[in-house]
């Protein structure tokens, strides 16, 4: 399955990456290669609880592009 993700640099310069189409589905890395790969393990088990609980494996997420 592909998840689009958001990745953003904290102040402390640690990686922060969200899987928005899964609410908490959230991890880090000090880079960005590390928080890519870490965010797949957060993904697998999201799901997997996500699963076990009855819950709805993913919400709708809509992404647009606004100029401000």
């Amino acid at each position: 399955m592909k998840f689009n993700v958001t990745l953003e640099r904290d102040e402390d310069g640690v990686w922060i990456i969200e899987c928005p189409s899964i609410p908490g589905c959230i991890s880090q890395g000090q880079t960005k290669e590390d928080a890519l790969e870490n965010i797949k393990d957060a993904i697998a088990a999201c799901l997997q609880v996500r699963a076990e609980r009855g819950l709805p494996l993913t919400v709708e997420t809509h992404q647009v592009e606004v100029v401000a």
